[in-house]
């Protein structure tokens, strides 16, 4: 199992998702001027959105909608304000959730860097203040990562990886997509972690995901809990790469 213990210059993580959902809070369009001041010297881009929902409903035999609601005549759209921070940070606000994004992931937590933990705890400081949201229905937090596949072989990809693949039944080599997924707790929380072989360009690579998750959290913890998340989820990182992995992280990206 490796250890890591630095900011590397060539991560494998492409994104990294932590967010919130809570109580449905009618109210919070009404706040959203208050937040976005709150939140704008490091979200200064800002943008309404709307997205479409779906209608799922109960069809009788006869084909017709069981109790259909009042106004199926109208399109089901839900509002999200969004707040970015260039190319670094997206932050999502819906009236259920609030979400923040990262493809320019450096580190969670080391001293002396662009610091993820620093964003989050910002952002919701911010949050809570105004709306005063006493629970969290679900605090997550999620990284994906792109890992290499020097070869597409058994051997060679068990140098690089502890797979959870079952490789003495299905060798690599003649497998065009493979995937594990389990979901389980780890520590009193919950963890979704899969693997998937995958194509990308003209190259496979090792697709992993890790989602961490809490339920029914008190709003005033929820920094303590995406901690223990986010040590979750190092500790299973770093338990299915090897050393190889580590040190192509070590070298500057080309260009």
């Amino acid at each position: 199992m490796v250890e890591i213990n630095e900011v590397l210059p060539n991560p494998t993580v492409k994104l990294v998702s932590f967010e919130v959902r809570f109580p449905n809070m009618f109210f919070l369009e009404s706040k959203i001027g208050d937040l976005q001041m709150r939140v704008m010297e490091r979200f200064p881009e800002s943008d309404i959105l709307m997205r479409k929902q779906f209608l799922f409903a109960d069809i009788g035999q006869d084909g017709r909608l069981v109790n259909p609601p009042a106004d199926l005549d109208k399109e089901f759209i839900k509002k999200i304000w969004q707040f970015r921070s260039g190319d670094k940070y997206q932050l999502n606000v819906l009236t259920n959730s609030l979400s923040i994004q990262s493809s320019h992931h450096k580190t969670y937590m080391k001293a002396n860097a662009d610091r993820f933990r620093d964003v989050i705890k910002f952002v919701m400081d911010g949050f809570l203040d105004i709306t005063k949201v006493p629970v969290m229905n679900r605090v997550g937090l999620r990284y994906i990562d792109e890992c290499p596949i020097p070869a597409k072989e058994n051997s060679k990809f068990e140098e690089w990886y502890n797979t959870s693949f079952p490789l003495r039944r299905f060798n690599i080599a003649d497998a065009s997509e493979m995937t594990f997924v389990t979901v389980g707790k780890r520590g009193g929380y919950n963890l979704r972690y899969l693997e998937q072989l995958q194509r990308k360009d003209d190259a496979y690579i090792l697709n992993l995901d890790f989602d961490g998750f809490a339920l029914n959290i008190e709003a005033g913890n929820y920094l303590a809990v995406t901690d223990e998340l986010y040590q979750i989820i190092k500790h299973e990182y770093e338990a299915t790469i090897k050393e190889p992995v580590l040190e192509f992280m070590k070298q500057k990206k080309e260009g």
